[in-house]
């Protein structure tokens, strides 16, 4: 059975009663054309769709064989609403011997991996990796009945399926969903989190509003008060960013800072109850985490993937070292082979990429261990640190080993109209940057400026933002090793979307693929001639 819909409350009781039946049943992203909707239904062997009726006539012309369409909001010609499928019910229907007679290793869900390169595999997760994944965040986090979270990441997505259906399954905690994941900020105000996660981009975005926020308050008095405290709340994640204990100086003034001034912004924000929260799907920037510690916000970097039902690794943030997501959840084995890659064993591993036995066997070997592809770093207390994705290292013209994602997020760190970049550098002599701007900041930042257009081609183009962005790219490469840094980039007049052709639905880069598009582009950071759009992050613009 599959699911095509916005986060609504309706998902959960259809969803919960799937699980009841033994039905596996899984979510797709709402933005799949018809052509990739078909390969995911023909994989999962799909023979219902439970869906909203504005995705009625794209999962038709995906021509894949279904049986029945169910709309949760009305009935298309053809299809059953919610009360006709309750109403073809059996009168006799044991209800208790079917959810009997679920076992515990029978598949509960699938998830689709992002898809990088080729067709999206199936992950299969039963309903024991499942339980033992909702168990492991509460030995470690703590989950409490009646804990307030929010469902704004798509349902197809494990982060959003785990913190809000399966934790609401086992705990009893409530959960509000939000339909546009635009409006999360809005929501916070109203549900008062105490527990809650969000991938980086978001975590980016909140801080970039808090930032601008200050900036541009209008009362003169509230302003100043709001850059002192967030003026002292730097202080503190400038030192939890150093590793070194914050000073006591510091922590007096921070304390004095969280009376008057940051209590009152995270109450603002709707984090004011918030006894945990933690960023995970992507690595995120160790001074993003330090912003939001420094303000008084609990938040701890996770690791995981699909195929591990989720989080593999989590400290708490009482407890978290920035620049490590953590430590191995209890239960989980973990080693680090001799090129670097992490290889996991334990119950959260899944069962297997659904039809695909091959791909299947070359994730987890005949021990039992999955290769998970990532390159880590273990210190003495069992914290790791994530190098990069093993196939994505870059190694320089010179043999230097280097991790793209450590430098695009150091980057991006000292530049928040940064949406995505991409470093090149692989049988380089040295690293360039392909840079997309943000497209939710493309707005607030054309107003602010009386630019009176906010289109990509045109901010792309315009001397402040190239200067905004060398300026970025500068203040990053200064907190690299020289052989990492950003000798040119170019700006590219495009926004990229999340499942276009450069980033994936969860927000990865499809590296490859993007090589391939920008080529040309990419060549001509190489050219001996500095060529037209092409910038040296020192200069405000290079163009002749």
């Amino acid at each position: 059975m599959s699911l095509m819909m916005a986060n609504r409350v309706e998902f959960y009781p259809l969803e919960v009663g799937a699980q009841h039946v033994g039905a596996i049943s899984f979510s797709v992203y709402n933005t799949l054309p018809a052509e990739q909707l078909v390969y995911l239904f023909d994989n999962a062997d799909t023979k219902v769709i439970m869906c909203e009726a504005q995705y009625v006539e794209r999962i038709r012309a995906s021509g894949a064989d279904i049986e029945h369409i169910v709309c949760l909001d009305g009935a298309p010609d053809g299809t059953l609403s919610v009360d006709d499928l309750i109403a073809a019910g059996a009168d006799d229907f044991d209800f208790e011997a079917s959810w009997r007679a679920v076992q515990a290793d029978d598949v509960a869900t699938l998830i689709y991996t992002s898809g990088t390169t080729g067709n999206p595999k199936g992950v299969e997760m039963t309903h024991a990796n499942l339980l033992f994944q909702a168990y492991a965040i509460n030995d470690v986090l703590g989950v409490q009945f009646g804990d307030r979270t929010t469902s704004f990441l798509p349902t197809a997505h494990i982060a959003d399926r785990m913190g809000a259906l399966y934790v609401q399954e086992v705990f009893g905690t409530q959960v509000t969903t939000v339909s546009d994941a635009r409006a999360i900020a809005g929501a916070l105000a109203d549900v008062r989190p105490t527990t809650w996660g969000a991938v980086p981009r978001v975590w980016e975005k909140l801080k970039a509003a808090i930032e601008f926020a200050s900036a541009n308050e209008p009362d003169e008095t509230k302003r100043m008060g709001l850059q002192w405290g967030l003026g002292v709340a730097a202080k503190k994640a400038e030192a939890l960013v150093g590793g070194s204990p914050v000073p006591d100086d510091v922590a007096a003034e921070w304390a004095q800072a969280d009376e008057l001034v940051l209590s009152k912004l995270r109450a603002k924000l709707g984090l004011d109850e918030l006894r945990w929260a933690v960023s995970g799907a992507a690595p995120i920037p160790k001074e993003t985490l330090a912003f939001f510690l420094g303000l008084g916000i609990p938040i701890a970097e996770v690791w995981g993937m699909s195929e591990l039902s989720c989080i593999a690794t989590v400290a708490h943030p009482s407890e978290t070292r920035l620049g490590t997501v953590g430590k191995l959840v209890p239960g989980m084995e973990g080693r680090i082979a001799e090129d670097g890659e992490f290889l996991v064993r334990g119950p959260l591993v899944m069962k297997g990429y659904r039809k695909e036995a091959k791909k299947t066997a070359e994730a987890v070997d005949a021990d039992g261990w999955l290769h998970t592809g990532d390159v880590m770093e273990a210190d003495e207390d069992g914290f790791l640190k994530i190098v990069d994705r093993k196939k994505e290292l870059i190694i320089n013209a010179a043999g230097k080993n280097m991790s793209p994602a450590n430098i695009e997020n150091t980057i991006k760190a000292a530049c928040p109209l940064i949406g995505v970049m991409l470093v090149v550098g692989d049988a380089r002599p040295y690293n360039t940057a392909l840079i997309v701007l943000d497209a939710e900041s493309a707005g607030p930042y054309s107003a602010q400026r009386g630019l009176a257009d906010d289109s990509p081609e045109t901010l792309a183009s315009h001397p402040d933002v190239i200067s905004e962005i060398a300026a970025g790219v500068a203040d990053g490469n200064a907190k690299l090793s020289k052989v990492e840094q950003i000798k040119r980039f170019r700006l590219l007049p495009t926004f990229w979307e999340p499942g276009g052709d450069e980033i994936t639905l969860t927000m990865k880069l499809k590296r490859k693929p993007i090589h391939e598009k920008y080529g040309p582009e990419i060549e001509e950071l190489y050219a001996s001639e500095i060529v037209e759009a092409v910038h040296e992050p020192k200069a405000t613009s290079t163009a002749q």
